[in-house]
């Protein structure tokens, strides 16, 4: 009888642990900037189990990960934001390069477009209003914006007309919803949102190279990660654009 009792109490044990790993594992946390989401969703969908995936301005996910905040994974839309991780001891590495994207000056759907666009004709195209853009200090695309307006001389001159949002997708949406007459987002940003219109493509040349870098904190993370890098194919139809 005891020997009864023994096998049916260890049948019921390996049932439960079948079942956590079928069912119940623990999901993988992501950290992702903001203009990632859509195709990161797409492809956390045919992960094999759960996946949480937290979006957000690159410079607020990092300093989240330097205070401790548990995740499996972060991917930032910035190097610079991860190489400071990395020296700060607060990611131990290796960090991994995973797409790359372009910067777009964008207007309302139907807006006419304006090419190779002076400091000027931006002022004028915005008849009073603001250009939309994520912060410059701290948001990736804004930095880059930054880059490429002080580029063709226009800084000066549009700083005082900015809205600086905290993430790329709160630009977009301002511009989606007609509050603004211009922002400046990456092109899966634009291709995204049937409400606006990419009124000009900034040359890679006018600002620094955009790659979108991903590190694992956790055996869980790096699985994903190296899942990621099956995935291109998923954020180059979403308008990012493939590594060289």
């Amino acid at each position: 009888m005891k020997t009864s009792v023994w096998i049916k109490g260890l049948a019921v044990a390996l049932s439960c642990a079948l079942l956590a790993q079928a069912g119940y594992a623990e999901p993988v946390r992501i950290f992702a900037a903001a203009s990632l989401q859509g195709p990161l969703d797409e492809i956390a969908r045919d992960w094999d189990t759960e996946v949480v995936i937290s979006y957000g301005g690159s410079g607020t996910l990092a300093r989240q990960v330097s205070l401790g905040a548990p995740t499996d994974i972060v991917i930032l839309a910035n190097t610079a934001w991860m190489d400071w991780l990395l020296e700060n001891g607060h990611v131990t590495g290796p960090a991994t390069d995973i797409i790359s994207n372009r910067l777009v000056l964008i207007g309302p759907l139907g807006d006419t477009p304006l090419p190779n666009p002076t400091a000027s004709e931006l002022l004028d195209r915005l008849q009073g209003g603001r250009l939309a853009m994520g912060q410059h200090l701290s948001v990736p695309a804004g930095i880059y914006a930054q880059a490429w307006l002080q580029d063709i001389g226009a800084w000066d001159t549009l700083r005082s007309h900015l809205a600086e949002t905290d993430n790329v997708r709160a630009a977009l949406l301002l511009v989606a919803r007609g509050e603004l007459p211009l922002g400046v987002v990456y092109a899966s940003d634009a291709a995204a949102s049937p409400a606006v219109s990419a009124l000009w493509s900034v040359p890679p040349s006018h600002h620094p190279p955009i790659r979108y870098s991903a590190a694992a904190l956790t055996p869980t993370g790096a699985d994903f990660l190296t899942y990621l890098g099956t995935r291109t194919d998923t954020f180059v139809a979403a308008g990012f654009t493939a590594l060289p």
